[in-house]
């Protein structure tokens, strides 16, 4: 294994020289450089503010949003277009709105969404009916038995008129508290500061899908696509950290909003020797149903309608947040990770099939099992990748067995298993003749 991926990087090493002779761009080959999102750290809840209530009031010319706290805070608020969006920086806080509070709509406001978009930050966003500006913003100091409260007045504008108050690049420097910062979990440090000296085992990164701001897909009866996914993964790192021949690093281990360009940099910053994210769909009501696990790989070209579907609304997971991190590649990057890409992708499709044999004796399986799309979160050029959706919150069946204890149970062992028989080959092909045969 450690041979296979030292070849890569030769060969990359080797056509980078090459390409930079040739083309001025300076900062192309900071385009794969590893610098990672940190997991969160722990900071007691019952330090943050408290949001209570909210309201709305007013029409399609201007809208007033009210937040009740129980303390004051402050704030940042800018605007986004395509699609039209207001964005609300905050100190971390906790959330204790009625359920379903983000679906309301009136005037501007068609719906908003809100959460934790990175330790210590949490975030609003609102999405409008149309182009608006932002009037005023701000937090008033409690007074007379009324609560601090967070206020933020909207005026349409005409649409040429529109003009964004912000950038990607203004994101998380303003919302990072003054003071120290709590001490780092182990996993943190896991991630930040690998151990010296270095750990020899593979590194297997598993990948819990959304989290903070964004809950993914929701079924009908309150569950979300980011707690599921969240306790499959945190039960399948345990389940694999107990033979102790890997080390597992999760991408998020709490209610944390992770970019998907974050998710990848940490697989790559670890050496990973395997990604996995882990998902579960959902089809809207006019798609019909669909039932059972599915396992995606990474591909230009969608293998079906569906997975172009989906592919498309896991992209845009950096957008819930209210800004989209992703980066684009330079064009000699470009070049490095298509060749780097190649022997990658023959890995990772070698990985979905053996997961496919190993899941399809104790999990229920989708008709089309195997399916490949253009993930984003699957394109680390080194890093063997796939994305599993382990079925569909959409359909009842599927719903009763994803927050099963005992299906929850199968089917880590299936993985498990997947994971050890594809990591196991690996190694063994990976290592010099003379000692393979030893």
């Amino acid at each position: 294994m450690a041979g296979s991926r030292n070849s890569i990087v030769v060969r990359v090493t080797a056509l980078t020289c090459g390409i930079a002779a040739l083309c001025s761009f300076p900062g192309a080959i900071a385009a794969g450089e590893s610098t990672q999102k940190q997991p969160s750290v722990e900071v007691r809840a019952e330090s943050f503010p408290v949001v209570s209530d909210f309201r709305v009031a007013g029409d399609a010319k201007q809208t007033r949003f009210i937040l009740d706290l129980d303390r004051k805070i402050d704030l940042r608020a800018f605007t986004l277009a395509n699609p039209y969006r207001v964005v609300v920086d905050i100190p971390q806080v906790t959330f204790q709105l009625p359920a379903g509070a983000g679906s309301t709509a009136r005037g501007l406001i068609k719906a908003f969404r809100y959460g934790l978009v990175m330790p210590g930050g949490s975030r609003l966003v609102f999405d409008l009916t149309g182009p608006a500006k932002i009037e005023k913003a701000y937090v008033l100091d409690p007074a007379n038995d009324q609560p601090s409260r967070l206020v933020l007045e909207l005026a349409s504008v005409e649409r040429a008129a529109f003009v964004p108050s912000a950038t990607g690049d203004r994101t998380a420097a303003s919302l990072r508290p003054a003071a120290d910062p709590a001490p780092e979990t182990s996993e943190a440090k896991a991630v930040a500061q690998p151990a010296d000296p270095p750990d020899p085992r593979p590194v297997v990164v598993i990948d819990p899908g959304h989290g903070g701001i964004d809950n993914g897909t929701q079924a009908h009866s309150g569950e979300t696509e980011k707690a599921i996914v969240l306790e499959f993964a945190l039960a399948l790192r345990d389940r694999i950290a107990q033979s102790g021949k890997y080390r597992v690093v999760l991408t998020r281990s709490d209610d944390t909003f992770i970019p998907l360009g974050d998710r990848v940099k940490i697989a790559r910053s670890q050496n990973a020797a395997l990604f996995i994210s882990i998902h579960a769909d959902a089809l809207p009501r006019r798609e019909g149903d669909a039932q059972g696990a599915t396992i995606y790989t990474l591909s230009d070209r969608a293998s079906d309608a569906e997975a172009e579907r989906l592919a498309e609304s896991e992209n845009k997971a950096d957008a819930i947040g209210g800004v989209n991190l992703t980066e684009e590649p330079t064009e000699v990057a470009d070049i490095l990770i298509d060749l780097a890409q190649r022997e990658t992708r023959t890995f990772s499709n070698r990985f979905a099939r053996t997961l496919m044999g190993e899941m399809k004796s104790t999990v229920r399986m989708h008709k089309n099992p195997l399916k490949s799309a253009g993930f984003k979160v699957l394109k680390a050029p080194d890093v063997p990748s796939a994305l599993i959706e382990l079925g569909y919150v959409s359909n009842k069946e599927d719903l009763k067995h994803l927050v099963s204890d005992s299906w929850r149970s199968r089917t880590i062992g299936s993985v498990a298993q997947a994971i050890d028989t594809f990591l196991a080959k690996r190694i063994v092909s990976a290592e010099p003749a003379g000692e393979a045969r030893n």
